[in-house]
Order: structure tokens, then sequence, then C-alpha cells
């Protein structure tokens, strides 16, 4: 027969397990996001940098 305190350990137990996942799944949620993002800044700066290459008279003259 369960005493009390077991059963409130077991919760304890299951609530420490749900806030692991909780947060693990965030985290890999949030590492996604990030590397989506990284991924779009290089892409954008690759096109920043091929648009220079088009024009160098443009950049030099907005020194």
């Amino acid at each position: 027969m369960p005493t009390y305190s077991s059963s409130v350990s077991n919760c304890e137990s299951q609530a420490s397990w749900v806030s692991k996942l909780t947060k693990a799944y965030y985290q890999d949620d949030q590492q996604t996001k990030f590397m989506n993002l990284q991924a779009e800044v290089e892409s954008l700066l690759q096109q920043l940098q091929s648009l220079k290459s088009q024009s160098p008279d443009t950049s030099s003259q907005e020194q």
C-alpha cells in the first residue's frame, strides 16, 4: 500500500520529468529557429556582397 509520502514523491518525479521534457522541447525549437535565422543572415550577406561586387563605383561614392 503506497504511503502519502511516496505518492508525493512520485508526483514530484513526474513533474520534474515533464519540466525537463518541456525545457528540452523549447531548447530544440529555439535551436531550430536560430539555425534558420543564421542561414537567412548568411544568404543576405551573400546577396549584399554580390550587389557590392556588381557596382563598386556606387559603394565608393557612398563613403
